[in-house]
């Protein structure tokens, strides 16, 4: 919610396409929105690969097979030996569906999403109807630290919400529509999430339930079978949903990237028949699919919600440089101490992940990194003055909302383990060696051609109006 918040106010005072991306390369320069651009187009590609997996696992469920029968056993290393070929069909039918046509995408979608709504219904209804508190005991069976590593993973659920501020440039009504569509679908959603796995952890003890397709798997084992279809049913047109989403929102945003030449702007183009960004498409396309047809749901999934939470801290701190920094007004005094309080509450609260990921037990470095966040937030409101006010809708509490917003995001990346930094280390090394030997030329080149161009039509203007005084 608080992450919500940030891009409300963001999407309210800059109403354009691109979302985080358009954001933060306003707020934070071309470096910074590079980064975002980068694990943008990495969620993207990840998270279509990890919904396609789910669907091969729905699928299976359905048929009434046993678990990866549908997916090739190899010898890879583990979490990546079983190949997955019907992911790679869904993610290209799905796709293709969506390069065919917006318009036939959105019929399909409603269509899909009303039946999963009435099937969400049914699972919540069934379940609880065959609930037993006493698989609830032991509340908490992996502790504290179980729940935020669970949270973690879970988190990259609710990315879904940055597509809405995508749609701020064709609302009509942003400063009003916009807060009401991104705080009441949050709000919403995470009503329905705890139902559902409330719902499912009385159903099923806690070791029972099945990784792959839980929920089917669960109406089994209380005696409803035919639920178990009809959810696996239910479950395979709502991540068709979401993948058709995917498909036109994932590729708005790449589009948009690629016209600020971050990507090749061939990937901007558009089909003169379709009106759809088809290269764009295909090339999110291409890479989920070769992703999902090696690598296991728990590596996808870690992946991506260290992506989300590391977006979402860098929004939560383009808001706070927003509120406290403008170029001409900020005297350099002032900017100097909003970067050093900055840098204390970024730096606290990486203290904090890291303490808390190396020694769940401990206490003993809270009472320096805590103090320290708190520090740097009281810093920012006593001395750092504010530049700008919202006009129409703001977050309540600046700075202190989107300092909390900071340090919850990196303490939640901190519960995600190392492998997840190890192959998020990976990623973004490989994306700074993109960046340094094409993206910052790019955009450089970009620039320069904008400002001749300006340049060009400033004396082509100046010329006519010497030949107009000339006439008269």
């Amino acid at each position: 919610m608080l992450s919500v918040f940030c891009y409300t106010e963001f999407a309210v005072e800059i109403p354009v396409a691109g979302g985080s991306f358009a954001y933060l390369r306003v707020e934070l320069g071309d470096f910074a929105a590079f980064i975002a651009a980068a694990n943008l187009i990495l969620e993207s590609i990840i998270g279509a690969a990890a919904v396609a997996r789910s669907w091969t696992s729905y699928l299976t469920t359905l048929l009434n097979r046993p678990s990866n029968s549908l997916r090739i056993h190899t010898n890879l290393a583990k979490d990546y030996n079983y190949l997955d070929p019907i992911a790679v069909v869904v993610l290209i039918i799905t796709s293709t569906i969506a390069i065919i046509s917006a318009k036939k995408t959105s019929y399909v979608n409603w269509i899909a999403s009303l039946v999963h709504s009435v099937i969400i219904v049914f699972i919540i209804v069934a379940a609880f109807a065959h609930a037993d508190t006493s698989n609830l005991s032991p509340f908490l069976p992996y502790g504290v630290k179980g729940v935020f590593q669970a949270a973690a993973i879970v988190y990259f659920a609710y990315g879904g919400f940055d597509n809405i501020a995508t749609m701020a440039e064709e609302t009509r009504n942003p400063s009003k529509d916009i807060p009401l569509g991104l705080l009441g679908s949050m709000s919403i959603i995470t009503v329905i999430y705890c139902l559902m796995a409330l719902s499912l952890s009385m159903m099923q003890k806690y070791y029972n339930i099945d990784r792959e397709a839980a929920y089917s798997i669960a109406f089994k084992d209380v005696g409803m079978k035919w639920a178990q279809y009809l959810v696996a049913l239910g479950a395979l047109k709502g991540m068709t949903s979401v993948l058709l989403v995917g498909a036109l929102g994932q590729a708005r945003y790449t589009t948009h990237i690629a016209r600020s030449h971050i990507i090749p702007p061939f990937f901007a183009l558009v089909h003169p028949k379709t009106g759809t960004p088809i290269y764009a498409t295909m090339l999110l396309t291409f890479a989920s699919a070769c992703i999902a047809l090696f690598s296991s749901l728990n590596v996808l999934a870690s992946l991506l919600s260290i992506s989300t939470l590391f977006i979402f801290m860098m929004m939560a701190t383009a808001l706070i440089v927003r509120r406290y920094y403008q170029r001409g007004v900020s005297t350099k005094p002032h900017t100097l101490k909003l970067v050093a309080c900055l840098l204390i509450i970024i730096a606290s609260s990486m203290g904090t992940s890291a303490y808390w990921g190396l020694n769940p037990q401990g206490w003993a470095g809270y009472v320096v990194t805590i103090p320290l966040w708190f520090a740097g937030t009281l810093g920012i409101q006593l001395f750092v003055p504010q530049c700008r006010t919202p006009k129409v809708w703001g977050v309540p509490l600046v700075p202190w909302f989107p300092s909390l917003s900071i340090a919850t995001n990196l303490f939640l990346m901190g519960s995600l383990g190392s492998d997840a930094f190890i192959r998020f280390g990976l990623c973004t090394g490989v994306m700074l060696v993109y960046y340094l030997f094409f993206g910052v030329h790019a955009t450089y080149d970009v620039a320069h051609g904008n400002c001749e161009e300006t340049v060009g039509m400033q004396i082509e203007k100046v010329s006519d109006m010497e030949k107009a005084t000339m006439k008269g």
